[in-house]
């Protein structure tokens, strides 16, 4: 049985899709939550949600890379030590390389990677983190390990999210921070949506074929982040998790 009672764990992109599956586990699984989006309004109704258990909610621009350490340090002086955190925030979107522009590239690479960076860099801050026990969880992406036409700048950020975790688990062991990447393939979300309102039907069909076990939940990727933040991973650091219903199998 995993139980992350009396934990605290910041949950970001908890608006949507994978991040909203994972903040409703962690809830559910008696987590105290530190929840962030970009929309005040969608914020406050999933916290109504878990009323009358009230989580700290705090809307935050992920994209102001330079202010996440002075944010992460006035949380904790909220609610105290994290015990870690799941960074799910992110963007996504259909680009041919012949599309490639160094504003394009500045964005997506702030949003997928500077910002993960950033927020590892915040929680090591003293008093910031739990000296006992700490758990990081980068959402990482299948496109971040096989190639993906048309996704080239956004496979290029989750694969450097990956390489990311490995040298940051390595760095941090030390002080008892653990660092993992999960990659997820295809998720039944509001961001799959807007892949398939942008490709032929007959290739989102093929996209869905590749998942031997059919497209996944948002709550298959937040099982898996809640085992890898809670102590049922004690000895797991550094490590991609690959939650894709069989995608890199064939």
């Amino acid at each position: 049985m995993i139980t992350l009672s009396n934990q605290t764990y910041l949950v970001t992109g908890a608006t949507s899709g994978i991040g909203q599956g994972i903040a409703r586990t962690l809830h559910s699984l008696g987590a105290r939550l530190v929840l962030t989006g970009r929309d005040q309004e969608k914020l406050e109704k999933l916290g109504a949600e878990f009323a009358p258990h009230q989580h700290l909610l705090r809307p935050f621009e992920l994209e102001a890379c330079d202010e996440i350490p002075a944010w992460i340090k006035s949380i904790a002086s909220e609610v105290g030590p994290l015990n870690g955190f799941v960074h799910s925030a992110g963007i996504c979107q259909l680009l041919p390389v012949q599309a490639l522009s160094i504003k394009r590239f500045d964005r997506t690479m702030r949003l997928n990677l500077l910002s993960a960076m950033m927020l590892v860099r915040g929680v090591v801050q003293p008093n910031c983190h739990a000296k006992d026990k700490t758990s990081v969880v980068l959402i990482s992406s299948t496109a971040g390990v096989l190639g993906c036409p048309g996704q080239t700048l956004y496979s290029a950020s989750k694969g450097a999210l990956i390489a990311f975790a490995k040298g940051a688990a390595l760095e941090l062991a030390p002080i008892g921070i653990r660092v993992n990447a999960l990659s997820p393939a295809c998720v039944e979300t509001p961001m799959l949506d807007q892949v398939r309102q942008s490709i032929p039907e007959e290739n989102y069909q093929q996209l869905c074929q590749r998942h031997a076990l059919g497209l996944g939940q948002p709550q298959d990727v937040a099982q898996a982040a809640a085992f890898l933040l809670s102590d049922a991973s004690r000895w797991i650091t550094g490590t991609n998790l690959i939650v894709d219903g069989g995608v890199t199998a064939g």
